[in-house]
């Protein structure tokens, strides 16, 4: 087990509650394993920033790493109509429907294993996706 993430002060603080998980600044759009190597990615809330046009990138990461019926449970705040832009933190975020997160991780090559939605008041509407990871890569 190991986390990344692009923000040093999250790391730190990652390190600070985890110290036996090791952590490291990175990417999801380059992750630093073999390929077909890993058996299961959190991604929780790692692609709320990625936009409709870029999306792909992190998820053919995913893809190239995760083992042959490798899981991947990706977690992303929830919209009942289209992907709507939003101001998270500094940096603009993505609401998307489940069902157009899960149509996008079917064409990115993930089979759809089960997926869950929450709204709690006064919070924002939450999903997270279940998926493995199909097989053969869209290159062949």
């Amino acid at each position: 087990m190991r986390g990344t993430d692009r923000v040093p002060e999250f790391i730190e603080h990652a390190r600070s509650t985890y110290p036996a998980v090791p952590f490291a600044v990175g990417s999801i759009e380059a992750i630093d394993e073999p390929d077909r190597s890993l058996g299961g990615i959190l991604s929780w809330f790692s692609t709320i920033h990625y936009s409709p046009a870029d999306i792909a990138a992190p998820l053919a990461e995913f893809r190239r790493t995760l083992r042959v019926g490798g899981t991947l449970l990706l977690g992303h705040f929830d919209s009942d109509g289209a992907i709507e832009p939003f101001d998270h933190a500094v940096v603009r975020a993505y609401r998307w429907p489940v069902e157009e997160m899960a149509a996008v991780l079917e064409r990115a090559g993930f089979t759809i294993a089960d997926v869950h939605r929450r709204a709690d008041p006064g919070q924002r509407p939450v999903a997270a996706v279940l998926c493995r990871n199909g097989g053969a890569s869209a290159e062949g």
